[in-house]
């Protein structure tokens, strides 16, 4: 039996693209509380924030910090890239935007990994 839908468009570069900012939004989101958590832990005291802080160190949370960096800059992007789809009359380009877009936030998490190790 067929499906009446058509889906021949995913895997497609764009619906890719597409999808990677609705991830990356949701894994940003997932953060959220656990950033809360942290900053009421230093309105509470200092000792349960230097231990936290501490257990930043590990080279696992450097590894983790990088991913949310690299999630927060792709959804930032992808944000910027359906803007510019929403707001602008032109559309060839937009793969070469989102290939753009990729590669800006791998190098800016890149970095952020390597100065933070």
């Amino acid at each position: 039996m067929s499906h009446p839908h058509n889906t021949s468009y995913r895997g497609d570069r764009l619906w890719l693209a597409a999808m990677v900012h609705r991830v990356s939004g949701v894994l940003l989101a997932a953060f959220l509380p656990l950033h809360f958590l942290v900053l009421g832990l230093a309105i509470n005291g200092g000792d349960e924030l230097n231990g936290v802080l501490r257990w930043t160190d590990n080279p696992a949370v450097k590894l983790a910090e990088s991913l949310l960096i690299l999630a927060l800059v792709v959804h930032f992007l992808g944000g910027l890239r359906l803007l510019a789809i929403e707001n602008f009359t032109w559309r060839n380009g937009q793969v070469k935007l989102a290939a753009a877009a990729a590669s800006i936030s791998m190098v800016v998490a890149f970095v952020f990994l390597v100065r933070v190790l």
